[in-house]
């Protein structure tokens, strides 16, 4: 009797475990991705500084003063993707592991910037400011583009329109905010997503 017992526990905890493997596999995979703009409002966010954020069309957009917007959540390792959109001229950017949520620098987190025309172009759209030059030349100017940024422990990957930006290893900041950046120029974000 004992002996049956142990082989239906066995059965039923191999069943168990076939059962959860997959859902295990995909979350050390990446997880599912949650999104933090879905074109409607900006609850996950916080804004700092002055500008005149807004939603239209499905997009946030900025046209005039400079400021972010600033996740509620932090986060430490994480994959995040987005659509922008910037006139030739802006200064955007997607900072992350910010440390301090209300004073966003290159020197409190990572700067992945995107800036086209970029005085010194050797951190210019694609590079992490002071850390990674962009290892290729993409200009964003007047049409939608997506960036994809991964940061695991040390390393943190970015593309442009699936084009290899920057992989580097950095361990100043290892946890810390998401912000999106408007300065001069227009702005938009779109399908903002991390998991």
């Amino acid at each position: 009797m004992t002996r049956r017992r142990f082989m239906v526990c066995g059965v039923a905890l191999g069943v168990a475990l076939v059962t959860l493997l997959p859902a295990h596999a995909g979350a050390q995979a990446g997880g599912a991705w949650t999104t933090l703009f879905n074109g409607t409002n900006l609850d996950a966010f916080t804004p700092v500084g002055m500008a005149d954020w807004k939603i239209v069309d499905g997009a946030v957009e900025a046209t005039m003063g400079a400021g972010h917007l600033v996740t509620k959540e932090s986060y430490g390792d994480f994959e995040f993707r987005a659509e922008f959109w910037v006139s030739p001229d802006a200064n955007s950017g997607v900072f992350i592991r910010c440390e301090n949520p209300q004073v966003i620098s290159g020197m409190t987190s990572y700067e992945v910037n995107i800036f086209d025309t970029r005085p010194d172009q050797t951190y210019r759209t694609g590079a992490i400011v002071n850390i990674a030059k962009p290892m290729s030349v993409v200009m964003t100017g007047n049409r939608w583009n997506t960036i994809v940024i991964t940061a695991r422990g040390p390393r943190m990957t970015v593309s442009i329109n699936d084009i290899p930006m920057v992989d580097v290893q950095d361990s100043a900041h290892a946890r810390g905010r998401i912000a999106l950046q408007s300065g001069p120029g227009t702005v938009k974000f779109r399908n903002v997503q991390v998991r």
